[in-house]
């Protein structure tokens, strides 16, 4: 993976936090909580994915790596909303 690649992957993995950040309703933080919350959005997306057998959409790949950026929007938004119900 090159730098490009890189950079690549963290744009992706921050427009989904972003997404995930409006399904879930206001979150505090900027770009750089947006590329944390996708980025741990996909592994939670990808592991309810994976239970309950839902196929895999919209994957992007980036330098060779695929980036699920469906259900990483879906596993940023629940990120979010448990993140709220507990800082609440």
């Amino acid at each position: 993976m090159t730098v490009i690649d890189f950079l690549l992957f963290l744009l992706v993995a921050a427009i989904a936090g972003g997404f995930g950040k409006l399904l879930a309703g206001y979150f505090p933080g900027g770009i750089l909580v947006s590329i944390i919350v996708g980025y741990i959005g996909a592994f939670i997306g990808t592991w309810l994915a994976r239970q309950f057998s839902f196929p895999t959409l919209l994957t992007i790949n980036v330098g060779g790596t695929a980036f699920p950026f469906f259900w990483a929007v879906i596993g940023s938004a629940i990120l979010l909303v448990l993140l709220g119900l507990i800082r609440r």
